[in-house]
């Protein structure tokens, strides 16, 4: 379906994206005035703190709730920014609307819940405030856009989406994957749907904040919700990937925007170039394909197995060597093999099995 869309009009002072920052936690008054004035004299528009803190396991800190609603009430009246946190059930987008809670982030846990994120709709219905709707954790971009049709079917029509990243036994780099691909696909499948990045979750540690702020915009996102804190080595929940309002504007400062309005005439030969190429891979795979067949049917006439996990292995081997050798990354040579292959074997068993 298409998602029923009003511009967020968020504010911004147009030499920077649309930034939201602060705390990942709101601790104590004096912590959240404290951040949220240096934010204000950064020229930050847009403050965020986690009132109610879904946490993995029992005995962490899980947010001051309701207490913490009237400083971020505070903070609104005394530095005028706009203030948001995050809901995770119908009592709080309650209680947040009963503080004049500006924007409302739906967390990546529940978005990962249609249970979940329907409580919320219905609890959303007849109420016009911004929605922003953070990826489950799961790789799962349906999943995603299955949030925001709820969210938006209740009748919430300013909306965004928050990259977070996603959650992986096979951590690297990053605390979350960004996956980039999967936040491209979304502007593809919805181009007037605003995405926002949220680098803090993406690297899990201060120092990857810079390049992954820049990837954001280089890639086209509409702004950046970031996690900056007055003392941040100390800070209850996440002290890893916080900032100081200092840092983050030096950060920011350093932010190379692409012009959008750049007309693409000077690429449009290199374009062509770039559809001639893939129209001979996909002549070249084809061709593949059709010797696999061939193979297919020799396997078949002397009863051989289709699967051979040493021809398989020598295959990934070799190609992601000679991968790095031509200047990519291995493994992304792997996974593209290891496609190739899974499409060669399946059509070699349509040979194997046809009478």
């Amino acid at each position: 379906m298409e998602l029923e869309l009003q511009p967020l009009h968020l504010p911004s002072d147009n030499e920077r994206p649309v930034v939201i920052a602060g705390p990942c936690s709101a601790e104590t008054e004096e912590q959240l005035m404290t951040t949220a004035i240096q934010l204000a004299t950064k020229g930050c528009h847009i403050f965020r703190a986690g009132v109610w803190k879904p946490r993995t396991k029992p005995g962490g800190f899980e947010g001051n709730g309701e207490i913490a609603l009237p400083w971020m009430k505070r903070v609104k009246d005394e530095t005028r920014m706009l203030v948001t946190t995050e809901v995770a059930t119908p009592e709080h987008v309650e209680l947040a609307l009963k503080y004049d809670i500006d924007i409302l982030w739906i967390g990546a846990r529940t978005s990962a819940n249609p249970f979940a994120v329907q409580a919320i709709a219905d609890a959303l219905r007849g109420v016009d405030v911004p929605v922003l709707v953070k990826n489950p954790v799961n790789p799962d971009l349906e999943l995603w856009i299955g949030a925001l049709e709820r969210i938006n079917q209740a009748g919430i029509k300013r909306m965004a989406a928050i990259h977070r990243g996603f959650s992986s036994y096979d951590k690297k780099i990053y605390r979350n994957l960004p996956m980039w691909q999967i936040p491209i696909e979304l502007r593809r499948r919805i181009p007037s749907l605003p995405i926002f990045c949220d680098p803090s979750h993406i690297g899990g540690r201060r120092e990857l904040i810079a390049p992954l702020c820049q990837q954001s915009m280089d890639l086209g996102f509409d702004g950046l919700i970031v996690e900056s804190h007055c003392d941040p080595d100390n800070a209850w929940s996440d002290a890893k990937q916080q900032v100081t309002p200092d840092v983050l504007d030096y950060i920011l400062s350093l932010l190379v925007i692409r012009d959008e309005r750049v007309t693409t005439e000077g690429i449009t030969e290199l374009r062509k170039q770039i559809d001639e190429l893939d129209n001979q891979l996909m002549d070249l795979l084809a061709k593949r394909m059709r010797v696999c067949r061939e193979i297919g049917q020799y396997k078949k006439e002397h009863n051989m197995t289709v699967l051979q996990p040493a021809r398989y292995g020598e295959i990934l081997d070799k190609r992601g060597a000679q991968g790095s050798l031509c200047g990519m990354d291995g493994e992304f040579v792997k996974k593209v093999f290891e496609s190739v292959h899974q499409e060669s074997v399946r059509q070699q068993m349509d040979i194997i099995n046809r009478n």
